[in-house]
């Protein structure tokens, strides 16, 4: 079965370091391809819901700092600046090929509470009905331990349990999952497709995280359990050109998948 073409409801999510340029501003090419090619999928009659970082770094760039801010209340504050930089640059790109966005952000206690969590379904259900497409991002300027994500990989997949999607999809600066380091390792050996997320799986990822984002490999590796545990399949590939999803919907598999059980 082509996942893909058969998926009626799908979860994008990007990372910051795919969002953006060395020098924290927004990647407009990119972003302007994604807008476009989710915005075909959409097209198709699929129902799309996108989880997006790069509120932090568009802050950063905003007020015109040269390196990400290392204490939380100066991550809050660059998040409350550009999310709305983020959010119009979103609108602007979706509403040139026809599309309208909605912002949810989320805090990790929709996850524990049911009431809020019964609120976010609905909400998803609502929107998507109506031919609104979500950007989920974390509530960062408000988050603290106890309520965050603390990255957007794990928010990608509670999103998906939360919206009852079909498929997640993360966008990656990586290729997918390798059986070592391909930075080191030039033989390393790009995985093609996982069954079981077992611990020799879980032993692949490093710890490097892009100084422009929150996660690393293991984020990706604990989302994909989260999902593929709760009958959800995700793939892992490069976002450098978002074009990569036609690949996916014609049954090619760059990347990494990772069955569901």
């Amino acid at each position: 079965m082509n996942i893909i073409k058969e998926a009626k409801r799908m979860v994008i999510k990007i990372g910051s370091s795919t969002l953006t340029h060395e020098n924290y501003k927004m990647n407009l090419r990119r972003i302007e391809t994604l807008c476009r090619v989710l915005s075909d999928f959409c097209n198709m009659g699929k129902e799309i819901v996108l989880v997006s970082s790069g509120a932090i770094s568009a802050g950063v760039a905003k007020l015109g700092l040269d390196h990400r801010p290392a204490t939380t209340e100066e991550k809050q504050a660059m998040a409350a600046v550009g999310q709305s930089d983020l959010m119009r640059i979103y609108e602007h790109f979706f509403s040139m090929f026809g599309h309208t966005v909605a912002q949810m952000l989320l805090t990790r206690d929709v996850m524990d509470n049911p009431v809020a969590h019964k609120n976010a379904e609905n909400t998803f259900d609502t929107l998507l009905r109506m031919k609104c497409l979500p950007i989920v991002n974390e509530n960062d300027s408000i988050s603290f331990d106890e309520i965050e994500f603390g990255d957007n990989d794990t928010l990608s997949a509670c999103v998906s349990l939360i919206s009852h999607a079909d498929v997640l999809i993360i966008l990656s600066d990586i290729d997918g999952l390798y059986d070592s380091d391909p930075h080191k390792n030039p033989e390393a050996k790009l995985i093609s497709a996982v069954p079981v997320i077992d611990e020799k799986i879980m032993s692949y990822a490093g710890d490097s995280v892009s100084n422009r984002g929150t996660g690393g490999l293991i984020t990706k590796l604990r989302a994909a359990k989260m999902v593929t545990d709760s009958g959800i399949p995700m793939f892992l590939i490069n976002g450098q050109n978002p074009d990569i999803l036609y690949d996916l919907f014609e049954g090619k598999h760059p990347g990494t998948y990772f069955m569901s059980k």
